[in-house]
């Protein structure tokens, strides 16, 4: 059995500067960090890929407010929306990954599997909105929407204009997950788990309901990577090695370190809430449920990151008395 690594993409990663943010520049990206993963597919480890799809999302809810304001389409869901994500983004990748594995010769197919993932009707995230979503708009623009949607929540976002926020409930269970692990025994490198995947509640009958969220996409992929059972979660960002004092004269990039320094580097608040803080701590989640190492790196570095020439890495207790024998 090859040793099963999950690694997940950031959905900034695959918009590219400059205003190059179109389909046909997001395929670009995806190509990109495609030849990454299958560099570690050559290397003989069995791959799950997450991504995230922030900016995507936006896009796709701006469409539908234009074309709802123009011409009287139907709005789209948010929930919806995050799967219509999960399914473009989902088969740039696949195809990407195909067409690599077919200039390598590497015999490897790939799927996307839409994912749903639970999370809990109670969780206090419901009462406290606070993730941003979608475009900027004036305040009288949100006044006029909030006619049409009584229940949306909207904020002024650093003198920007007025956003909407949703709730960010933390994942509790990934419903396809039996589907993900059959696809992998089978050899597929699978794609799931797609921006934190679909939110869904059960209601009082046992069946799932879409709720209108989003899952921040590295909790999902950190319990996806727990009920797999892979060995290794790796957690893609804009730097090669995690920092502490990040930006400061003593700045200092980290090589391996153990769950009780990282723990201490959280309670000395070295990791920003906006982005270091919640790779850090779903690090920490998959690491304390049975996994045996993180890794933070960025996409470039993914080849040398797993040959442990690259990277941050978070290791369980088991591993760091293997590293100190």
């Amino acid at each position: 059995m090859e040793k099963l690594v999950i690694v997940a993409i950031g959905g900034n990663s695959l918009v590219r500067e400059n205003g190059r943010d179109s389909v046909n520049d997001q395929y670009e990206a995806v190509c990109e960090t495609a030849v990454h993963i299958a560099d570690m597919v050559e290397e003989g480890y069995s791959v799950v890929v997450t991504h995230g799809n922030g900016p995507q999302v936006g896009f796709g809810l701006r469409r539908s407010e234009i074309a709802n304001e123009l011409v009287g389409m139907p709005s789209m869901p948010l929930v919806n929306c995050v799967a219509d994500t999960q399914g473009g983004i989902g088969y740039q990748i696949q195809q990407a990954l195909t067409n690599e594995f077919s200039k390598r010769g590497i015999n490897k197919k790939v799927a996307t599997v839409i994912t749903q993932v639970e999370v809990s009707k109670d969780d206090p995230n419901f009462l406290n909105p606070t993730k941003p979503v979608g475009s900027f708009f004036t305040l009288n623009q949100a006044e006029e929407m909030k006619k049409e949607h009584p229940d949306w929540i909207f904020i002024e976002d650093s003198g920007r204009g007025y956003r909407r926020v949703v709730p960010s409930p933390k994942p509790i269970d990934i419903v396809e997950k039996d589907a993900i692990k059959s696809l992998i025994e089978s050899g597929f490198v699978v794609i799931a788990v797609g921006g934190g995947g679909v939110p869904v509640v059960k209601t009082p009958d046992d069946s799932y309901m879409g709720v209108d969220a989003v899952i921040d996409k590295d909790f999902a992929t950190s319990l996806l990577a727990e009920q797999i059972s892979a060995e290794t979660l790796i957690i893609t960002t804009g730097v090669s090695r995690v920092c502490i004092n990040f930006g400061k004269p003593n700045q200092k990039a980290l090589d391996k370190i153990s769950v009780n320094e990282t723990k201490q580097y959280v309670l000395e608040d070295h990791f920003a809430k906006g982005s270091m803080l919640p790779k850090i701590e779903a690090s920490l989640n998959f690491l304390e449920n049975n996994g045996k190492r993180v890794i933070i790196t960025d996409p470039e570095s993914l080849k040398d990151a797993i040959n442990e020439q690259a990277g941050t890495h978070i290791l369980a207790h088991s591993e760091c008395l293997k590293v100190a024998l």
